[in-house]
Parts: structure tokens; C-alpha cells; sequence
């Protein structure tokens, strides 16, 4: 293999790194946003969730507001 052959092989391989490394960083920052988006998501829920529990109404009455069943 000539010295010309081998440095059109090795510029081949850099092109292809480089592509690579810039495909890497993209997915990169692609996974980040979404590990955001998904935190920002899970604490949103979380907040509904206690804004619900505190304004939806027991179906349960607790045993003060319970009336006696009828054989009392």
C-alpha cells in the first residue's frame, strides 16, 4: 500500500469519526432536553396529584359523620 493510499485511508477514517462525534453530541443534547422534559413532567403530575387529593372529597365519612346503621 502506497503512502498516498494510506493517508486517503486515514483521512476516510477522520471524516467518519468526525461525523460520528458530531452524531454523538447531537443525541447528546437530545437525551438532556428529554431528561428535562420528563423531570419538568414528573413534577407537574406530582402537583396535580396533591391538588386533587386536596380538593376532591373523601368517599369514606369518617366515623364522626357517620350515621348509625339502622339496627341501633
Amino acid at each position: 500500500m502506497s503512502d498516498i493510499e494510506l493517508q486517503a485511508r486515514l483521512e476516510t477514517v477522520e471524516i467518519r469519526l468526525a461525523h460520528q462525534e458530531a452524531a454523538l453530541d447531537e443525541m447528546t443534547r437530545a437525551l438532556l432536553e428529554q431528561e428535562r422534559l420528563i423531570r419538568e413532567q414528573a413534577e407537574t403530575i406530582k402537583r396535580l396529584e396533591v391538588q386533587l387529593r386536596a380538593s376532591a372529597a373523601s368517599m369514606i365519612a369518617s366515623r364522626d359523620e357517620e350515621t348509625p346503621p339502622p339496627h341501633y
